[in-house]
């Protein structure tokens, strides 16, 4: 199956679904290829306290389903599957799913970033059994538990932070004495009783003790070399993310670490934008990924109406020429 559209938007997170309002406002009748699961990173964070509009904060899974409801009143057509493949540099551009295949003049990427993983093997096997890069999903089960967070940036003091509503205590284990965090995000999880630090350390195995399930972490010391173990019953891995950019290799020029190279979220190629936590690897932010879909969104309506005052003007020309009896070969 088939379907045709002036423009598809690839990913259904701030950005995408941003995106998705300036288009569909514009009358461009945008399709969403928004993915499963949907909303992006947002998804699995607890409260918004920075997202303009919110005073008192707001949960991001309701954020995004707002943003997802303007979008659908504007006329948006939403695709709730993954892509398995493109073709960029074809006119139109094509985006095959596992269901069909979606063409279009104009294309905005906004498949986002995935958090990033410890890479030692216990992680994969003990993921889901004490394991977790989602502290809104997963700290419920932990209640009256001792956890862990690893990392030193936002994610990992939020993730800190918002567990200590369920946990006994929190662990927050980072491999140097600073913090890329910002200082009231460090401030606020210092001051916080239940949260303890342990630092120039890494984690070097995740121990389950033969139960199946984590019971401890192995942390080393990066300064005296020497191991302890921490007794834990959850481990919430918070190391950053890899953007998600698998489908665009070999077809959209990408940055030395992974993100997709964008000059006013336009790529390498004409009519294909980027904007997000695809090609955003410093601020990744919600409000600067919707910024960036606003940008994108208005990139490419420029770029459809160039196309089309293009076609108005050969019509025009091939009409002239017809009209004064000579053919367009002879023209």
């Amino acid at each position: 199956m088939s379907m045709k559209t002036k423009l598809a938007i690839l990913g259904g997170g701030p950005a995408g679904l941003t995106a998705a309002i300036y288009a569909a406002r514009g009358q461009l009748n945008p399709v969403v290829i928004e993915g499963l699961p949907s909303g992006g990173q947002l998804m699995s964070t607890s409260e918004v306290e920075n997202f303009p509009g919110f005073s008192e904060g707001v949960q991001g899974p309701v954020l995004m389903d707002e943003m997802r409801k303007q979008a659908l009143r504007f006329g948006t057509t939403f695709v709730s599957e993954n892509a398995v493949s493109v073709r960029l540099n074809q006119r139109p551009i094509a985006i095959v799913t596992e269901e069909q295949e979606i063409l279009c003049d104009a294309l905005i990427i906004t498949t986002g970033a995935a958090a990033r993983k410890i890479g030692i093997p216990a992680e994969r096997t003990l993921m889901g059994r004490g394991v977790s890069v989602c502290a809104t999903c997963d700290g419920f089960f932990f209640r009256g538990k001792d956890v862990a967070v690893v990392g030193g940036g936002d994610a990992a003091f939020e993730e800190a932070i918002f567990l200590t509503r369920f946990a006994n205590s929190v662990t927050l284990i980072h491999r140097r004495d600073s913090f890329r965090a910002s200082s009231i995000m460090v401030s606020r999880a210092q001051a916080n009783p239940k949260i303890k630090f342990v630092l120039d350390s890494v984690v070097e195995d995740i121990l389950d003790g033969g139960t199946g399930s984590v019971t401890a972490v192995r942390v080393k010391n990066l300064k005296t070399l020497t191991n302890t173990d921490l007794e834990i019953a959850g481990l919430f891995v918070a190391i950053g993310h890899e953007p998600n950019t698998s489908l665009f290799q070999g077809q959209l020029e990408l940055t030395s670490r992974g993100y997709i190279k964008t000059f006013e979220t336009k790529t390498n190629i004409p009519g294909v934008f980027a904007a997000g936590d695809v090609q955003d690897d410093r601020y990744r932010q919600a409000i600067t990924a919707a910024g960036a879909g606003c940008m994108a969104a208005l990139n490419a309506q420029w770029f459809l109406d160039d196309l089309q005052q293009e076609a108005s003007s050969t019509n025009t020309t091939s009409d002239t020429i017809c009209e004064t009896g000579a053919t367009p070969s002879q023209a």
